[in-house]
């Protein structure tokens, strides 16, 4: 699996259909969900093709939210988030583009959750991209892991390990899965995600709102600096296992800190607000942003981080009220991979 930030052919995502998470049909809800949804649709689509999934019923929604510019495919859908129902895009020995079909089982069979539908997605997406797909037995989702596509990738105990998505698996079992359908060599665990995660709307631990790989050797970390906030102790620990963690190529790994916005509590309690939840395309940064006062200090860090990136700031909270981030919404299919020096360390603009 190539890093995020290796050039794209385009980005996947699917739009929000009426449902027990989004609200009832004309609902205020569900209108908030398509508009943020297509906030970040139309700012990826200013640096490359986006692709959206929409359920028949939905169309002419999609096409009203949307605008022009936004390829649309029907298919039937459970629910909007692609980065976990969807396939995970990888290159092929000859460098050629190819797609991991994952179990999908609505994060662990909860109670809350529907896949009936979405469980097909990842077969469906890859016949639409016209690319060979391969099936894995593991449980697993793309925002429970993150690759830095030099051999190692992040993984959470709480995620692979849990009895509700791969029971009855070791930590080597599962290693061994991941890296044969990743190409990956090292797995980092970490013991867990952040507290709102284990709600009962959350993922249980999901990675990609916690750490990222920014480059070889160099890790994003959420940093939570007020006492008040449960992940500020959970960041501490997870900080002091990165520490101590070595990459693929035994480098010890560069830590950036990206502090966590200001606010502590939206209404419903602690919040899970996040800044590493963004999103890596050509040419652009699609950054989560809060009305917040570390918005401009998130986005310095990031630019810093993906140099040759314009960085975006697209409001996420209606995002997160949903259960997830821009991250979460959005899947890239790697461009195919070219010959030569530097051919995967540009910023594929």
């Amino acid at each position: 699996m190539p890093a995020e930030w290796a050039p794209h052919s385009k980005t996947w995502m699917a739009f929000p259909t009426p449902n027990d998470t989004f609200g009832e049909a004309g609902s205020t809800t569900l209108d908030r969900a398509r508009t943020a949804w297509s906030a970040v649709a139309r700012t990826i689509a200013r640096y490359e093709p986006v692709t959206m999934l929409v359920s028949p019923g939905d169309l002419g929604a999609a096409k009203e939210f949307l605008g022009d510019g936004i390829n649309l495919v029907s298919v039937e859908l459970d629910d909007a988030w692609l980065r976990d129902s969807g396939p995970t895009f990888t290159h092929a020995a000859d460098g050629s583009v190819a797609a991991v079909n994952w179990v999908f089982n609505g994060w662990g069979a909860q109670e809350w959750a529907a896949w009936d539908k979405d469980q097909h997605l990842g077969t469906f997406v890859a016949a639409e991209a016209g690319v060979p797909v391969t099936s894995s037995s593991l449980v697993n989702e793309g925002g429970g892991f993150h690759v830095d596509g030099e051999g190692t990738v992040l993984l959470t105990e709480t995620v692979q390990l849990d009895p509700g998505r791969n029971p009855g698996r070791s930590r080597e079992e599962v290693e061994a899965e991941v890296h044969a359908r990743l190409g990956t060599t090292k797995a980092i665990w970490l013991p867990r995600g952040l507290t709102r995660d284990y709600d009962e709307f959350g993922t249980r631990g999901h990675v990609d709102i916690v750490a990222s790989f920014a480059g070889p050797g160099t890790v994003l970390l959420h940093r939570q600096d007020d006492a008040r906030h449960p992940d500020h102790q959970v960041m501490k620990q997870l900080r002091t296992v990165l520490e101590a963690a070595v990459d693929a190529r035994g480098r010890k790994l560069e830590i950036i800190d990206v502090p966590a916005p200001t606010v502590l509590d939206a209404g419903d309690g602690f919040v899970d607000w996040s800044y590493i939840n963004h999103y890596v395309g050509n040419g652009v940064v699609v950054l989560c942003a809060f009305d917040d006062a570390h918005d401009a200090a998130a986005a310095e860090i990031l630019g810093r981080a993906y140099p040759g990136r314009v960085v975006e700031l697209v409001d996420a909270r209606d995002i997160f009220a949903f259960g997830g981030g821009i991250h979460c919404i959005t899947q890239q299919q790697p461009a195919p991979r070219l010959t030569g020096a530097g051919a995967e360390s540009g910023t594929g603009a």
